[in-house]
């Protein structure tokens, strides 16, 4: 379902006119039990009010989920049974047997994640040398038992002793560090780097005659505002041919967009066309969360004056049983091996953009109160960084920078500016150098 909220009165599938006035544009899917996914837009919205409108969505979804059940009772077919391949459990837990230990070597040395994902392939390596051979059944056996260990080894030590893959806490936020200007020829440039994870956005202006026509079923016809993220396999320190946008690199430039879009000034007051586009750098988790950062960085380089900055970060889950803990920006093998992704976006007032993937059967309300929670205090910490670089928008934008200049005349003296065949408006162009953009009014 789609949620939105006019007047503090949550809506169900709001229409497209009702949505112009709601302060949040939130999609949720779910079971009956628990939410599963969310996807959310939002005009600085607080966390306890996030809250409250995940469990409307969700209270808002159950007649529909009983309709589907209604159906597969009358007409549905009945499962195919699912037959597991089948495991070898001396070799299982031979594997698992040489290994116990070693991790604990290999995680008490000082976190520098290219030594240590070295040192996992080395001990991985060995152990493929002796059991498996070039047996190939055997190899797989063994990366299996291998992967099998090394995840819950890292799932256990967090949900035991609290400590992570880098020594870190399960609040802490890796150091954080900001740089702008670092591009002399965009009209804006921020570099921010959290951990290993770093991303440069470059910011450039247009005329209005340059935002991007939208030809879709939505009513916008256009849009100002366009962010673009790129995602190089160097990043992960892999090879593989550069082509198109994935869809990947499409959704997380999608969602850098949509937690800045409440904070950009209206075409009134800032008539600019503004793409931004975010290099990664380096890579190790979060990176459309670090390009929320950095887009905010660029623009207030730019001198947008945007009504405030926005930071992004993303949460983590490790869930056994009734024990959970929620992880405060996360690895990229937290990440991997966690049980959910759950990107939180905004100001200091509220929230702007949420994202959340999970790989359980659902989560509940508590532990989307305490991951709205740390993520609001990780992003104050955050922002805080970054306004340590630069504390507000510049006043000035740089010299190369194009300049706007919006004069009102009469409507009806449109038509002259223009002239037989667009002949005055072409003259005063070609004679100035200038472009000339002419509104309806």
């Amino acid at each position: 379902v789609r949620v939105g909220r006019i007047n503090g009165q949550f809506v169900v599938n709001p229409t497209f006119p009702e949505l112009e006035e709601s302060d949040l544009d939130l999609r949720i899917a779910g079971t009956k039990e628990a939410i599963l996914m969310v996807e959310c837009g939002a005009k600085e919205v607080d966390e306890n009010v996030m809250v409250e409108a995940l469990q409307f969505g969700h209270q808002a979804m159950q007649p529909l989920i009983d309709i589907q059940f209604q159906m597969a009772s009358e007409i549905g077919k009945r499962k195919r049974e699912y037959t597991a391949t089948a495991v070898d459990e001396e070799l299982d837990r031979n594997v698992k047997e040489r290994v116990s230990g070693r991790f604990d070597a290999i995680f008490e040395q000082p976190y520098d994640k290219e030594e240590q994902d070295s040192r996992l392939n080395d001990l991985r390596d060995q152990l493929l040398d002796e059991f498996a051979g070039e047996d190939d059944a055997l190899i797989r056996g063994v990366r299996n038992a291998f992967d099998d260990a090394y995840k819950a080894f890292v799932r256990n030590r967090i949900l035991n002793e609290g400590k992570r893959p880098d020594g870190r806490g399960t609040t802490a936020v890796r150091p954080v560090w900001c740089e702008v200007n670092v591009s002399p020829k965009a009209h804006g440039s921020g570099l921010f780097t959290r951990g290993e994870t770093q991303v440069l956005t470059l910011s450039t202006l247009g005329t209005p005659r340059e935002a991007q026509e939208i030809d879709s079923l939505s009513p916008s016809e256009s849009k100002r505002y366009m962010h673009h993220y790129n995602f190089p396999p160097f990043s992960v320190g892999e090879t593989r041919p550069l082509r198109g946008a994935s869809r990947r690199d499409i959704g997380h430039g999608a969602l850098a967009e949509r937690a800045l879009i409440p904070v950009i000034p209206d075409e009134a007051e800032f008539p600019y066309t503004l793409r931004l586009v975010s290099e990664v750098l380096s890579s190790n988790g979060s990176t459309s969360m670090a390009s929320v950062c950095g887009s905010t960085l660029a623009l207030m380089d730019t001198g947008v004056p945007i009504k405030s900055p926005v930071a992004g970060v993303a949460m983590g889950l490790i869930k056994q049983d009734e024990r959970y803990t929620v992880l405060t920006d996360i690895l990229g093998v937290e990440d991997h091996l966690g049980d959910m992704d759950f990107k939180v976006a905004g100001t200091r007032e509220g929230i702007t953009a949420l994202q959340m993937d999970i790989k359980l059967k659902g989560i509940n309300s508590d532990i989307l109160s305490q991951a709205l929670e740390q993520a609001r205090l990780a992003r104050l910490h955050i922002l805080e960084k970054m306004l340590a670089v630069i504390p507000e928008p510049r006043e000035e934008m740089k010299s190369h920078a194009p300049r706007i200049h919006v004069l009102h005349i009469p409507v009806e003296k449109i038509g002259a500016v223009i002239g037989p065949g667009g002949k005055t408006i072409r003259g005063i162009q070609d004679e100035t150098g200038a472009k000339i953009d002419i509104g309806e009014d």
